[in-house]
């Protein structure tokens, strides 16, 4: 398979992750509030928490995603200068890409770090769920 589809697949991937981080916490409240317990499961909890917080923590470092990084290398394998040739290309561009200087996307990124930090604290996970066996 060529570069183009790779590249394809890693922004798909990216876009996933996207989801999973900002579609993540609006489940979290959500489900604290509707009482949905898988909402509640530690490994969930702790993959999504740890999931923003390697985005603030390589944003505050100046790092760029590696996913973003591996991506443009493979489309410049394929001889594409940006995400203009393809459908696919073009739709993740405009929904992950954003031109703002990089103090906008610090602070974008930390507060909803935080807001996932306060989610964890104030909508814990449990230990264990209940069984409904009661």
């Amino acid at each position: 398979m060529d570069s183009g589809f790779w590249a394809d697949v890693i922004g798909i991937t990216h876009a996933v992750f996207v989801l999973f981080v900002v579609g993540g916490l609006a489940l979290i409240l959500a489900g604290w509030a509707a009482a949905w317990e898988w909402t509640q499961n530690r490994v969930f909890r702790f993959a999504h928490l740890a999931a923003i917080g390697f985005v603030v923590i390589q944003q505050w470092m100046g790092a760029w995603c590696p996913l973003t990084l591996w991506e443009n290398e493979l489309r410049r394998k394929e001889g594409v200068a940006g995400y203009e040739v393809e459908f696919i290309e073009y739709w993740l561009n405009a929904l992950l890409y954003y031109s703002a200087p990089s103090w906008v996307f610090t602070a974008v990124y930390t507060a909803f770090g935080l807001m996932v930090a306060a989610a964890f604290v104030y909508c814990p996970p449990r230990k264990k769920l209940p069984t409904g066996d009661n």
